[in-house]
C-alpha cells in the first residue's frame, strides 16, 4: 500500500493561498507595510535621536514618578547596561519593535477579548484558535509574513502581533469575566450607560488583570522580536544572528546579555505598573 496518498502536506494548500494573497492584496499590504514603517521609525527616532544619557534620565524620572524609585534604579541600570555594551541603538531598536507590536497587539486583543468575555459563543469558536496559536512554535509564524512582505522588519511585527496576541486576549477574557457582579448591578441600578459601566466599573475592576496579560504580551514580543532577526528585522536578535554565523562568541555573549538586561527592564517596568495600580486603587470583590 502506498502511504504518500496519506501524506499530509499543508505547503501545498498554503503556498496557493498565500500567492492569491499577494496578487489580489497587494495594495493593502504594501500599504501596511507603509505604515507599520512610519511607525516604528517614528519611535527608533525618539529613542535614538536624543543623547543615551538623555534617555536613561527621562526614563528613570518617569519610572520613579509614576511608579516608585525600585524600578526607576532597575531601569537607569539597564539602559546603562545597554549602553556599556556597545549595542545602545540596537537595544533601542528591539525596544521599539517590541512597543510597536506590543500597542497593536492590545489594539486587537482588547475588544475581542471583551466581546468573548460577554459572548460565550464567541469565546467557545475562538479557545481552539487561540489554542493553535500558543502551540504552534515561534518561528513558523514568520514563514508566512516573509512570504507575503519580504525580509525585514514588518514581517517580524507582523509575527510578533500573532505571537502577542493570545495571551493578551486570553487575560483580557478572564478579567472582564472576573468583575463582581454587585459592581455591574450598582452601575445598572444607577441608570448608567453600557458605555459608562465599561470605562468607569469593568475597566478599572479588570486593570489588574489586564495588566498581567499586558505582561505576558510584552516578553513575548520581545522573545518573537529577538527571534525575527533571522529574517532582517534588526535589532539585538540580528546582533544575536550575527555572533552566532560568524562564530564571534563575544558578539552574541554582550548581545544575550542586553537582551537579558531589556527584558528585566521591561518585565519590572510592567510589574511595576501592576504594584503601582493595586496600591492606588485596589479592588475588592
Amino acid at each position: 500500500m502506498n502511504l504518500d496518498v496519506l501524506r499530509f502536506s499543508p505547503g501545498a494548500y498554503l503556498a496557493p493561498i498565500v500567492d492569491w494573497l499577494n496578487r489580489n492584496f497587494h495594495p493593502f499590504f504594501d500599504g501596511l507595510a507603509k505604515f507599520i514603517e512610519a511607525v516604528l521609525g517614528g519611535f527608533e527616532a525618539l529613542l535614538l535621536y536624543p543623547p543615551a544619557y538623555v534617555i536613561i534620565v527621562v526614563a528613570a524620572l518617569l519610572s520613579a514618578l509614576l511608579i516608585n524609585v525600585r524600578v526607576s534604579i532597575v531601569t537607569a541600570v539597564a539602559l546603562v547596561f545597554c549602553l556599556l555594551t556597545g549595542l545602545w541603538t540596537a537595544s533601542m531598536q528591539t525596544l521599539a519593535l517590541v512597543t510597536v507590536a506590543v500597542i497593536i497587539s492590545v489594539a486587537i486583543a482588547f475588544p475581542l477579548g471583551v466581546l468573548a468575555a460577554r459572548h460565550k459563543r464567541f469565546e467557545a469558536t475562538l479557545r481552539p484558535v487561540l489554542d493553535v496559536m500558543q502551540t504552534v512554535p515561534p518561528w513558523v509564524y514568520l514563514i508566512p509574513a516573509v512570504m507575503i512582505f519580504s525580509l525585514g522588519r514588518v514581517p517580524a511585527i507582523i509575527a510578533t502581533i500573532v505571537y502577542g496576541v493570545p495571551p493578551m486576549l486570553r487575560l483580557t477574557t478572564l478579567a472582564f469575566k472576573q468583575v463582581p457582579k454587585d459592581l455591574l448591578e450598582l452601575g445598572q441600578a444607577t441608570g448608567a450607560s453600557p458605555r459608562a459601566i465599561l470605562f468607569k466599573i469593568e475597566i478599572p475592576a479588570a486593570t489588574p488583570t489586564l495588566l498581567v496579560g499586558l505582561n505576558q504580551c510584552i516578553l513575548l514580543s520581545l522573545a518573537m522580536v529577538v527571534l525575527a532577526g533571522l529574517v532582517g528585522a534588526g535589532g539585538l536578535g540580528a546582533e544575536v544572528t550575527r555572533g552566532l554565523t560568524r562564530m564571534e562568541m563575544g558578539l552574541g555573549l554582550r548581545a544575550g546579555l542586553a537582551i537579558v538586561a531589556v527584558a528585566i527592564l521591561l518585565d519590572r517596568l510592567s510589574k511595576g505598573a501592576l504594584q503601582g495600580r493595586q496600591r492606588l486603587s485596589p479592588v475588592k470583590s
